[in-house]
């Protein structure tokens, strides 16, 4: 058993427990033992190609006898409808399985309707994705028109000095092959913390 579980940042949030133990529970439920975690530290509107824990989940995926992938639901995998589909068959290609905690009937691939089902529920998350995006664009702009001490929230990383040579250093170590939580280590080890200091 393999998971993929998306979240938004490596602490372990409300969010991520509530999709844990909804992963859990399937498994229990189906007498299947779960052998790794994968989370993602950024957005499911990426590309799943360019998402780290993505990349590692498939590789662990290719060493070992681990057939089934869980998520929570089909939209904590991605947020853009082809990106999902995209996803399910990239694995099945393969030889593995992604099976949603949630939403389990729509698994099967030979069913047309419970394929559509699919397609529309990940349309719907896409859209919702896209429609709040829309919205806090549309506030902030509202904000910096109406307010002279208004200010944005914290920039990504690589905007500050020196930052921008750390991410070079960052693709570097991963184009080699080095893991996320192995990039970290180096990373510690040489002084150079995140922006919270860790």
């Amino acid at each position: 058993m393999a998971i993929v579980s998306r979240t938004y940042n490596t602490s372990v949030s409300q969010e991520t427990r509530s999709q844990e133990a909804a992963i859990r529970q399937w498994a229990k439920a189906h007498s299947v033992r779960i052998v790794r975690w994968f989370r993602e530290s950024i957005s499911g509107t990426t590309n799943p190609w360019e998402r780290p824990a993505f990349q590692d989940m498939l590789t662990a995926l290719h060493s070992n006898s681990v057939k089934l992938v869980i998520c929570e639901k089909y939209d904590r995998v991605a947020r853009d409808s082809m990106w999902i589909e995209w996803a399910i068959r990239h694995l099945r290609d393969n030889g593995f399985s992604l099976v949603s905690a949630s939403e389990p009937e729509l698994a099967d691939d030979t069913d047309p309707h419970r394929k559509a089902m699919r397609g529309m529920i990940s349309i719907f998350a896409e859209l919702e994705k896209s429609a709040l995006v829309l919205k806090l664009r549309a506030a902030r702009q509202r904000a910096r028109a109406s307010r002279r001490d208004y200010r944005e929230g914290r920039k990504p990383f690589g905007t500050r000095p020196g930052e921008q040579e750390t991410i070079a250093r960052i693709l570097e170590m991963r184009a080699q092959g080095l893991a996320c939580d192995t990039i970290a280590e180096h990373l510690n080890a040489d002084g150079i913390p995140a922006r919270a200091g860790r």
